[in-house]
């Protein structure tokens, strides 16, 4: 009887843990953030440390490849978007796109006012040299960022940007004009050695002559 007794307190109180856990996830806010800069274990150890000031701070999680942060902080606290931002900017890297998914179920995000609604679409495939996640997100950021795209995917196996785009709004050469402007070069449009400069030591893609 009393091994039962003991048994049961135990359950009981795995339960009330959980509980307890399943109440304080519901008390956090959770933040997504795409950075960009991160290359390697240390950078991404220098964002986490920055983002520790923020006391009680939990669930951090970092992908050096893509720039994707994500964790939460408690709902009480109310952290800002423009807080995060500036905390990414301190840290030394660039923030792209963020996303707040508050306790309550509402949703913020960085974006500022969505795009201007494409009438006629049209698809182009671009040759768009580059390296990795680092150079994806900032490829896909610049040119989606033209005036008439809609959206735009890099592969970064075959190094072809897909895009599609409004075009009398915008045209190929703009869309490589944009890719070029962020340090990456095209078949017609090269960029200028102090943008390939800037890149970052692993986004260094091989140059043709």
């Amino acid at each position: 009887m009393k091994q039962i007794t003991i048994i049961l307190s135990i359950v009981i109180g795995l339960m009330g843990v959980s509980q307890l856990d399943a109440q304080s996830s519901k008390d956090r806010d959770q933040f997504e953030v795409q950075v960009d800069g991160l290359g390697c274990p240390f950078c991404a150890y220098g964002l986490e440390k920055k983002f520790k000031e923020f006391k009680d701070i939990k669930d951090i999680a970092i992908d050096i490849e893509t720039g994707d942060f994500s964790f939460t902080y408690p709902a009480a606290k109310e952290l800002t978007m423009e807080a995060v931002v500036a905390q990414v900017v301190k840290a030394g890297y660039t923030p792209n796109d963020a996303k707040i998914t508050r306790a309550n179920g509402t949703v913020e995000t960085n974006k500022e006012a969505e795009k201007e609604v494409i009438s006629e679409v049209t698809t182009s495939k671009l040759y768009v040299n580059g390296m990795c996640g680092m150079c994806k997100a900032r490829i896909e950021k610049a040119t989606t960022a033209v005036s008439g795209v809609a959206s735009a995917v890099w592969d970064i196996d075959t190094k072809m940007l897909t895009v599609s785009y409004d075009h009398q709004l915008t045209s190929e050469k703009d869309i490589e004009k944009a890719a070029a402007g962020v340090g990456h070069d095209t078949n017609s449009t090269r960029a200028t050695d102090d943008s390939y400069d800037n890149l970052h030591p692993c986004c260094k893609y091989e140059r043709a002559n």
